[in-house]
């Protein structure tokens, strides 16, 4: 089965599976499990930052981060399209209560004077802005350029306000920009990143910081279910995928600009090649309401998961679990649909 509906399916290596059974184990709450320990100070070295902290997701990892920036009734600025807005279930009021001010941005690429302009200090009306969040790579898949990082970052730092790097996809973020990944990162004072995604762990994130960050963090964390005990077997596996799966994203983000490019040849599809900048693929089908409604449903007869349309796009996101062989597979079912429906 190809499965292209996310890099959230990718499977733990076998070099993963050996290491979650024989690592060394203890009680991370106690902070006495050598593995997990071992990875939080390789995230920390890699990320270049101070500390890190092991957690169960990256919507964890983000809310963990929000809540130790914020206080209630404060308000943290975030585009309209972020992760952190539209896809953790209003954690920012449930669990910090904190407003988001949300921006539109073009393509959702960030903007530093439309953020600076939204800021607010001290208004009687309005709550105080004590957090900026941003993320790379973006959800549409684009990538965040290392001077837009910048210049928002030393716009904040200017005004006292840190910033949270939502960074599910950062490695991705800086494959696609051919930095090492503490490019990135230092243009942030907290992130949080994926390693179950494009880099194959079975589970978790890391959030990284200063340490004073990281251990009021940590409490945090506790807080919110986070504080596990033998952990040592999921960051066993995290561990290998921080250190050694970078390496082949390009892999990923080669296949995914191979797919663009030929989904944009079939009659029928509209796909913007020149958007596709990590592993993330959008187009449309330029068919009617119930050509495009079976669509998912025809593939997965032959084969291939991919999710259904949203918004009016198709994503298809290639990770380590499809091959060259198999972008080329996925075209040739693709064409053959639109042919029977022409």
């Amino acid at each position: 089965m190809i499965d292209v509906r996310s890099d959230t399916v990718t499977q733990p290596t076998s070099k993963m599976r050996e290491a979650a059974f024989s690592c060394p184990v203890g009680d991370d709450v106690y902070r006495d499990d050598p593995t997990v320990n071992r990875l939080e100070e390789r995230a920390a070295e890699i990320l270049g930052k101070e500390a890190a902290l092991f957690v169960t997701s990256g919507t964890q990892g983000n809310q963990t981060a929000i809540m130790t920036w914020t206080n209630r009734g404060d308000e943290i600025i975030v585009s309209d399209s972020a992760h952190i807005y539209e896809h953790e279930v209003g954690a920012v009021a449930v669990l910090s209560g904190a407003n988001m001010r949300t921006l539109h941005f073009e393509n959702g690429m960030p903007d530093a004077a439309m953020i600076a302009d939204a800021v607010c200090e001290e208004d009687i009306h309005r709550p105080v802005t004590t957090l900026i969040c941003l993320e790379n790579a973006l959800a549409n898949g684009r990538v965040v350029p290392v001077a837009v990082m910048k210049e928002i970052h030393e716009m904040a730092k200017g005004r006292g306000i840190p910033v949270h790097l939502d960074g599910a996809r950062c490695f991705n973020a800086a494959a696609g920009l051919g930095v090492d990944v503490k490019e990135l990162t230092r243009y942030a004072d907290s992130v949080s990143c994926c390693l179950s995604k494009g880099l194959c762990a079975p589970v978790g994130s890391v959030l990284a910081g200063s340490r004073a960050f990281v251990e009021k963090a940590r409490k945090n964390r506790k807080m919110l279910g986070g504080g596990m005990r033998q952990a040592g077997i999921l960051a066993a596996p995290a561990l290998i995928a921080i250190e050694e799966m970078p390496k082949r994203l390009h892999v990923d983000h080669d296949n995914a600009r191979r797919l663009a490019d030929g989904l944009a040849r079939i009659p029928g599809i509209a796909c913007d090649v020149d958007a596709v900048e990590i592993n993330m693929v959008f187009f449309r089908m330029e068919a009617e309401k119930e050509v495009r409604a079976a669509y998912a449903d025809y593939l997965l007869d032959h084969g291939i998961r991919v999710n259904g349309e949203s918004h009016g796009l198709f994503r298809m996101v290639t990770n380590a679990g499809v091959s060259r062989e198999d972008v080329d597979v996925i075209l040739r079912v693709t064409r053959e649909y639109l042919e029977t429906k022409g």
